[in-house]
């Protein structure tokens, strides 16, 4: 079993009657509901007004992928927690899913190294979200392109560090293109950074968005091999 928390602010949810007709159990939930109907999959969630923003260390240990949702509180995540987060990403291999707005989260700003900013634009447009690397396992199921009639858009440039593996690329009626399926490997651990979202468009109920997340949970999942060993050591050898 792949054991999966998806996390959420759910912020919004609770004060705009708008989000709350959308995502009723909160962004997380749909997800988490997606992801339970999924045979390998073991799924929990946590919000950030939890205590430890519901991370705590028996959650983050026993947790092989988590899935980030961020918007409007960004800097209420205690730093704390953020390098707990990181620890379990870059040296135990914890697989991290960063969507839509999150790319403006600590967590995401910290394995990046850059501001990870962007131009953004909310005009209810077409986005048209191209599979630009069809043998990745994150596009398996898809066809050449799938599309989403009301959406914000995010265009380029996207300040982050050249993506190890480029999956998605979107295109959005207003003209702009983006790079909205980014791969990243970080020690340990595999990020992979999905744009599509949105509080208040029903985003996480598109069968194609929630395809990737399932996917990407399993590509995101953690290896098998050895845990590195740091620090003085003991010869292998006499010597």
């Amino acid at each position: 079993m792949i054991r999966v928390t998806v996390w959420n602010e759910f912020r919004h949810e609770r004060i705009d009657p708008k989000v709350a007709n959308i995502y009723p159990d909160g962004i997380h939930g749909a997800i988490a509901q997606y992801l339970r109907g999924l045979p390998e999959i073991e799924v929990r969630t946590a919000t950030l007004d939890e205590p430890e923003h519901g991370l705590r260390d028996d959650v983050l240990n026993n947790t092989d992928v988590l899935i980030w949702w961020g918007h409007m509180a960004h800097r209420e995540v205690s730093d704390e927690i953020v390098e707990k987060v990181h620890r379990r990403i870059v040296l135990d291999g914890m697989g991290l899913i960063v969507l839509h707005s999150g790319h403006f989260s600590k967590i995401f700003k910290l394995l990046m190294g850059t501001t990870c900013n962007l131009k953004w634009r909310e005009a209810g447009e077409k986005e048209r979200i191209w599979v630009i690397n069809p043998g990745h396992p994150i596009a398996e199921g898809l066809g050449e392109y799938f599309e989403l009639e009301h959406t914000e858009m995010y265009g380029e440039p996207f300040d982050i560090p050249q993506p190890d593996e480029l999956v998605f690329v979107s295109w959005f009626k207003g003209g702009e293109v983006f790079r909205s399926g980014c791969c990243f490997i970080r020690g340990r651990g595999r990020v992979f950074y999905f744009r599509p979202g949105h509080e208040t468009l029903p985003i996480y109920h598109d069968s194609n968005v929630l395809k990737v997340i399932g996917n990407a949970v399993r590509w995101a999942a953690p290896s098998k091999g050895p845990k590195p060993t740091f620090g003085n050591v003991r010869p292998l050898e006499n010597l």
